[in-house]
């Protein structure tokens, strides 16, 4: 069985796109993270499938799977990813500038500026309000919000500030993002039993009043060169702890993305995407029952 895909990126956070507009491709996880596996297969942090949407307030469906095959709310960078895909197929009117992607975190509304052969240049994603009770979230903690709360981990206490931009995040102050613990406390925290649906986890180092620099593990992945909704969440964080004003640039491994809490609560995202490649490729033969 031959599935034809497009591998696209946003800052380095790269996925595999399938075009499943008449809904034939049902991926099990073993499909998924064969597809993602960088030796074997073609290699991404994810599989983004575009789907017709089921809300007729939405124009497409994003159905998003980790790397490891577990489905997720949301990804921003995969978010920024669709809306490129789905400009430069023609598949939104020519003279548009905005179209609203269905999410399994619920609908995002996307404005685009195109370039001079009428292709997406940068988009910037409504990411929706941040959550901040713990509940909701979701994590174990007492209180109104998880802010500067001690976890224990087999490494040490870490103090963390959660928030979910459709999905879980944890963000942990380091005085040096390069020294940071991200490939051994990462996968501890994500992992841990306050999140009871794990959590991605940033470590982020203040810069300046405008300039936060993040490193992420990011849940059911490993360590990523960017992740949108950790960006947006970073930046909650930072203003949360008064580190920030509501705007800042969030550096990250594979670029910047600038993040905007606006006084309405929304937070959004504003950045670039890219093509790499489309190709076709054989599923093996033990795939080829995991997907109708």
């Amino acid at each position: 069985m031959d599935l034809s895909f497009t591998k696209m990126n946003g800052l380095g956070n790269d996925f595999v796109f399938i075009e499943d507009l008449d809904e034939l491709w049902d991926l099990d996880p073993d499909a998924v993270a064969w597809l993602c596996d960088r030796h074997f297969g073609v290699g991404a942090d994810g599989v983004i499938l575009v789907r017709p949407a089921t809300d007729p307030a939405a124009d497409y469906y994003m159905l998003y799977h980790n790397a490891d095959g577990s489905l997720a709310e949301m990804c921003g960078n995969g978010a920024r990813c669709f809306a490129k895909y789905v400009v430069d197929r023609g598949l939104i009117a020519p003279d548009a500038d905005s179209l609203v992607i269905q999410t399994l975190g619920g609908l995002k509304p996307v404005t685009f500026t195109r370039d001079y052969e009428g292709k997406l240049y940068s988009a910037t994603v409504d990411m929706g309000e941040p959550v901040l009770t713990p509940a909701l979230i979701p994590a174990t903690f007492d209180g109104e919000m998880v802010y500067d709360c001690a976890v224990e981990t087999d490494l040490g206490t870490f103090n963390v500030t959660a928030v979910s931009m459709g999905n879980p995040h944890a963000i942990v102050w380091v005085e040096d993002v390069e020294t940071a613990p991200v490939t051994t406390v990462g996968p501890l925290i994500e992992t841990h039993p306050a999140f009871p649906r794990h959590t991605n986890v940033e470590f982020v180092q203040f810069v300046d009043v405008e300039t936060l620099r993040a490193r992420v593990w990011e849940r059911g992945v490993g360590e990523t060169l960017a992740c949108g909704t950790g960006a947006c969440a970073t930046l909650v964080a930072a203003v949360l702890s008064c580190r920030t004003g509501r705007s800042a640039t969030v550096e990250l491994p594979g670029g910047e993305l600038l993040i905007r809490w606006h006084e309405n609560d929304r937070v959004y995202m504003t950045g670039s995407a890219a093509e790499v490649f489309s190709g076709v490729i054989h599923l093996p033969e033990e795939d080829e029952d995991s997907c109708d």
